[in-house]
């Protein structure tokens, strides 16, 4: 019988009542009184209970199914899970792997129904002790919040936790900043923006030591720390510790944040009518555009403009701001034109065909070494076998030969099962019929379709567009394969390369003299 053991701790094992080592002790104890019992694989978790989207439990589960071990042995059902519904969908994996489990600590057999049903009932109680543990620790911090001790999470800029205490205190390195970023908001009129790049360029630094930015600068608005006030399960509570701003401040910082409407699931930037949104890279640093919007006297000017710069500034990346509404039209008009010429879609399906024709032969090639390892080891398997059958060899000399030969043969068969699924999946390229069907679905979807059906077109046809000025924008467009139905939404990869296998190239673009463009 071979045996695989799983171990876990939730989080700090000094505070666990069983160590992972004191764990792997006492199942190797169990694995070692037993008869004809070997133990061949060790699992290890510091994780949670709660999930089963563990990084050792999810390896023991693949060589389960790999056959690597025949029984799964744990020191207590709760180490394994900590609800019934994940308990019985781990059973059933390793049920469906032809693997059993056991406690070292809980007599029970799961191949028989009894044995079943004593293993439901002690998923039951480990899910009832959790939850008993979720409601006494709530229980404990609402306590500490209505005293005013900070609750944990990230603290408030400004103020330090004094840790024999509990409470807030004033951090005299940071706490100067604050009534300065309430006076700019409140009395100076300044936007979080402004007050970002205030800030940033008095060489002011967040917690963090990253610029200002004004999501920064609104958190420090909308936090009732500064008013002598911590917050917990959605109420607030008064506390000890020294206020930063009076009320009367506070208060007219609300009234103008209501006022402006800085809420960002109000703001015109979170709509989905920006086509090119996170299609388009900064050469300069790396981060994706975003979408956003200003008003003019008369009219309102959409635009696309780093993160980076968004968050913090031109200071920190200068990457010009591009037009939005004359770029997503170059954008559909440059798409148009690119598949509509022949030459460049021969040379871009040649070269994928190249590419795929490579890959297919190095996948047989290595096709045919697993085959021939494969009969090696299984002829091996027979040959060990015979010789015990016919009472040459003892059954001590063969046995650990034997397994090992027997896990290197589901190894290969699993890798050989790999490979066949990648050459199914390898294509050579779309026909012309499909070509003809995808030039159809752009034409018709630039001129008919609505906002959505445009933006999918561009998800699924541009592999990345990387930019840095307006006159320095270079697209890069994908041949989809077959098996892809364009104006489908599909993800956008990140690029690995200048083109990407089958990419279209378009020559660099620009969008005019920057002072013509608003």
């Amino acid at each position: 019988m071979r045996v695989a053991i799983y171990r876990r701790i939730s989080t700090d094992e000094d505070h666990q009542p069983y160590s992972l080592d004191a764990q792997e002790q006492r199942l190797r104890a169990y694995v070692s009184s037993q008869p004809d019992w070997q133990l061949v694989r060790t699992f290890t978790d510091q994780a949670s209970g709660a999930s089963t989207d563990r990084p050792g439990l999810q390896r023991a589960l693949t060589e389960a199914k790999a056959h690597r071990y025949d029984l799964l042995l744990v020191y207590r059902v709760d180490r394994f899970a900590r609800s019934v519904r994940g308990l019985a969908t781990l059973l059933e994996q390793l049920d469906a792997a032809g693997v059993a489990f056991r406690s070292a600590t809980e007599p029970f057999d799961t191949t028989t129904a009894a044995g079943r049903m004593m293993v439901q009932m002690l998923g039951v109680f480990a899910e009832f002790e959790r939850a008993t543990i979720i409601d006494r620790v709530i229980s404990g911090m609402e306590r500490k919040a209505a005293r005013g001790e900070w609750c944990g999470g990230s603290r408030p800029y400004g103020y330090t936790v004094d840790t024999t205490t509990g409470y807030l205190q004033v951090n005299p390195d940071e706490a100067p900043l604050i009534s300065i970023i309430f006076d700019l908001y409140t009395k100076q009129h300044l936007g979080a923006r402004a007050i970002g790049n205030w800030l940033t360029e008095r060489e002011h630094r967040t917690r963090t030591g990253r610029p200002w930015n004004p999501a920064a600068v609104l958190t420090v608005l909308r936090n009732r720390a500064y008013v002598g006030e911590v917050f917990f399960r959605e109420c607030f509570h008064p506390a000890p510790h020294e206020p930063l701003v009076d009320l009367k401040t506070f208060d007219a910082a609300q009234q103008i944040l209501i006022a402006r409407g800085e809420n960002y699931s109000r703001r015109a930037t979170n709509g989905s009518d920006y086509l090119l949104a996170g299609l388009i890279t900064c050469t300069r640093c790396g981060a994706r555009f975003v979408g956003g919007a200003a008003n003019g006297n008369k009219y309102r000017y959409r635009y696309y403009t780093c993160f980076t710069r968004h968050r913090y500034g031109a200071s920190e990346c200068a990457a010009d701001r591009l037009p939005a509404e004359e770029l997503d039209r170059i954008m559909l008009d440059r798409l148009l034109d690119t598949y509509s010429t022949p030459d460049i879609l021969e040379r871009a399906l040649a070269g994928g065909r190249e590419r795929a024709v490579e890959r297919q032969q190095c996948l047989r090639d290595e096709l045919t070494v697993i085959d021939a390892d494969l009969t090696k080891a299984e002829d091996a398997i027979e040959r060990y076998l015979l010789a015990f059958e016919a009472g040459t060899m003892p059954e001590s000399t063969c046995s650990q030969r034997v397994q090992m030969l027997a896990e290197k043969a589901a190894g290969l068969r699993e890798r050989r099962a790999d490979l066949n699924a990648e050459l199914d999946m390898t294509q050579t390229g779309p026909t012309p019929a499909d070509l003809d069907a995808l030039r159809r679905r752009i034409r018709n979807t630039i001129a008919t379709g609505n906002t959505a059906a445009q933006k999918d077109l561009l998800a699924t046809l541009v592999h990345d567009i990387q930019a840095s000025a307006r006159d320095d924008i270079r697209p890069v467009f994908k041949i989809p394969s077959p098996g892809e139905q364009p104006p489908a939404q599909a993800k956008v990869r990140k690029p690995t390369g200048s083109v990407p296998p089958g990419g279209v190239e378009p020559p660099t673009h620009g969008l005019g003299n920057r002072r013509s463009i608003r």
